[in-house]
């Protein structure tokens, strides 16, 4: 690397900003929207400056792209984009904006492989199309679907209102529902010119002819002969190890796999069409249903995403302390409960049936009593809310005995937490170790298997363990730090060798760090004890101002990040203009395919285990 680009690569965002307009002073321009952040790139120019932001202004790696429709503002949509350099430090935002009429960007593809499935997203739901694609389909929805859900002018077929609450939930409460109205069989719209008895669905057609076998899978007649050993394997979508109802189609020469290409979408319900017609208060419990293994972290991206928007207002007040203290607690306790989850599956998928599972899961186990005893919920926890948290940690962990001989807890709280990561956590993670790393079949099974190299785990976006058992360092709570954990003392873990058996190791190394993080924690608690854990008035959230946001974390799977637009609207409802989660479970497959190319079918399971997807979040 030349001195020059070094230099180049050292400077601050608004130092790269600067250089972006003055070496494409006709492309690059200032978003000055009222609330907005960063730049507006001619689309014509769009994948010259990118490449220009990725080699020479350091910003390898893209995080997000999200699709937004203006309609009912100005007649546009646009692609907005938030690069990170995997060193640290802020986003470079920037966008590019088309007639939605005509939706078309050019695709950054070639320049990040990580916008693949990402821009494949945007075409499905919004339509808008990327030149250059190298396989632009449907992603979430079938070949067949009619029309691109997202957009602001599309309605479904038990349409109401845009926006909740509805009028007939609300204030009155005479409850009637659409379906009512609407009845079977004259509740769908068809176009104008489809015919019916003619209708021929062409979305299995579409997913086999794009794997370039050069005959036809679907219509393999007596005659017909595969002339080598090449076979199509669909694993999914009820497979039992797709952790979900997810399907692969794999490409076979023998029992080695020369391509395999990730279906998803079966549990597609589009969740951000939901966030937009909620409240931006109402869409707090979804976020439990995206990974509902990590709804605190789910909460808590969210919580920051919003704080964001409202920080622009002058009525806005900052967590307190004890509330900043308190969601580190969970979010770092969800950590640990998402790995051993991960640890304990990723056995069952190398074949050691139940046994670990059930006892990583029993550990958990006490974790979940704790959230339960503070939330009300084990799973979808619905906890942090805009300034705080919904409520302060009990004084004692009670139940009540439902059944005879049920055992009843009752616990002091901050006894229960501090045995809880003083000693049955630490525990638990050495025994885990103990049994399962130095197993020749867990060996045998998992070293130099779904091999992710360092420049492709960037390229193709991958995050959390994923990306740093791949040798990169790279954690947004360091990178980017947000709430207390600049003053927190833990380390980044990384594992160099890019395989399935770091991808298991890195998470007792993180859950270690956990631990650490935990333990600086029960003092603060401590001494915080009898603070406020709401700031300002608890029962009402300031009107959300006019802007974007992106609120992100480091979540166990990955960075999750909520990209927020507020219309701003003094009068009207307060309901997001634009909700998008950057899951991570649903970009880290984008590496799937290459991680599997070579290796045999019984490894495609191993490697997906290994990546730790949760379908909710897969397909939102």
């Amino acid at each position: 690397m030349t001195d020059k680009a070094t230099m180049l690569e050292q400077v601050d965002v608004q130092g790269a900003v600067a250089l972006l307009k003055q070496q494409f002073p006709d492309a690059v321009k200032d978003d000055s929207r009222q609330g907005y952040s960063g730049v507006i790139v001619n689309k014509d120019s769009l994948v010259e400056v990118a490449t220009y932001m990725r080699d020479q202004l350091g910003f390898d790696y893209l995080s997000s792209a999200t699709p937004v429709d203006y309609h009912g503002i100005e007649d546009s949509m646009e692609m907005v984009y938030h690069a990170y350099r995997t060193t640290g430090g802020s986003a470079l935002v920037f966008k590019a904006q088309t007639d939605r009429n005509a939706a078309e960007i050019p695709s950054l593809v070639e320049v990040w492989p990580g916008a693949d499935f990402q821009e494949r997203e945007a075409w499905d739901l919004y339509g808008i199309k990327f030149p250059g694609h190298p396989n632009l389909k449907r992603i979430l929805l079938w070949e067949g679907f009619h029309g691109h859900p997202m957009r602001k002018d599309w309605h479904e077929a038990y349409y109401e209102e845009d926006h909740k609450p509805f009028e007939s939930r609300w204030p009155e409460g005479w409850v009637r529902r659409a379906e009512e109205m609407n009845v079977y069989g004259k509740n769908v719209n068809y176009p104008a010119d489809l015919d019916l008895s003619k209708l021929s669905d062409v979305s299995e057609e579409t997913l086999y002819n794009d794997l370039g076998l050069g005959t036809s899978v679907q219509h393999l007649g007596s005659d017909d002969q595969l002339k080598t050993d090449r076979l199509v394997v669909n694993m999914g979508p009820h497979h039992p190890s797709t952790h979900g109802v997810f399907r692969m189609i794999v490409t076979l020469d023998g029992e080695t796999i020369e391509s395999l290409e990730p279906v998803m979408g079966y549990l597609h319900r589009n969740h951000e069409k939901i966030g937009e017609r909620n409240t931006f208060l109402h869409n707090m419990p979804f976020t439990d249903r995206l990974d509902y293994i990590s709804s605190m972290s789910n909460n808590l991206g969210y919580a920051l995403a919003v704080e964001q928007l409202l920080a622009k207002g002058a009525r806005y007040s900052p967590p307190t302390y004890r509330a900043e203290v308190i969601r580190v607690l969970m979010v770092e306790l969800t950590r640990i409960v998402n790995h051993y989850w991960a640890i304990g599956f990723l056995l069952n998928d190398l074949g050691a049936f139940f046994t670990p599972a059930l006892y990583a899961i029993a550990e958990r186990e006490k974790i979940l009593d704790f959230f339960e005893a503070t939330a009300g919920s084990r799973m979808m926890c619905n906890y942090m809310r805009f300034g705080g948290v919904f409520k302060d940690l009990p004084e004692r962990i009670r139940s009540v005995a439902v059944k005879v001989n049920d055992m009843v807890r009752d616990y002091n709280t901050m006894d229960y937490l501090t045995e809880l990561i003083n000693e049955r956590i630490p525990r638990s993670i050495d025994e885990l170790d103990t049994f399962l790393t130095d197993s020749e079949i867990i060996k045998s099974r998992t070293i130099g298997v779904g091999y992710l190299p360092p420049d492709m785990a960037i390229a193709y976006s991958a995050a959390g363990p994923l990306l740093r058992a791949s040798g990169v360092p790279y954690d947004v709570r360091r990178a980017e730090p947000y709430s207390i954990y600049p003053e927190l003392d833990f380390d980044v873990a990384v594992r160099y060798n890019g395989d399935i058996y770091d991808r298991y190791i890195i998470r007792l190394d993180e859950m270690r760090e956990s631990v650490r993080i935990l333990k600086q924690l029960l003092p603060r608690l401590e001494k915080t004890h009898g603070q406020e854990i709401f700031a300002g008035n608890k029962q009402h959230t300031p009107r959300v101002p006019v802007g974007e946001s992106y609120g992100r974390v480091e979540n166990p799977k990955g960075e999750l990040g909520y990209y927020v637009v507020s219309a701003g609207d003094e009068k009207g409802p307060q309901n997001p203009w634009r909700y998008h989660v950057r899951a991570p479970s649903y970009i880290n497959l984008t590496a799937l395919g290459p991680m599997c190319v070579g290796h045999k079918v019984a490894d495609v399971v191993a490697i997906l285990g290994s990546i730790d997807i949760v379908l909710g979040e897969t397909d939102r």
